[in-house]
């Protein structure tokens, strides 16, 4: 099972990401700010609250990725 290691928001809705897995890169959020719990996302100041919670990725009102989404759309 992998886990994230490492989260940094950045600009135009992206995370850099380090995975226990020795893999890293760049998750794009941006396709999924017209869905649903996601819209909530838009606000940058929002976004950058972004937390490692083990296997994902989180914000304070629930909004989450896990790390296998994560390492398939990663660039």
């Amino acid at each position: 099972m992998i886990k994230i290691l490492e989260a940094k928001p950045l600009e135009n809705h992206t995370i850099a990401v380090k995975l226990d897995n020795g893999k890293s890169g760049i998750f794009d959020v941006s396709p999924f700010l017209d869905k649903g719990i996601f819209n909530e996302l838009r606000d940058i100041i929002y976004f950058r609250q972004v937390k490692v919670h083990g296997r994902s990725v989180s914000w304070p009102h629930s909004q989450d990725f896990c790390a296998d989404t994560i390492e398939a759309l990663m660039t």
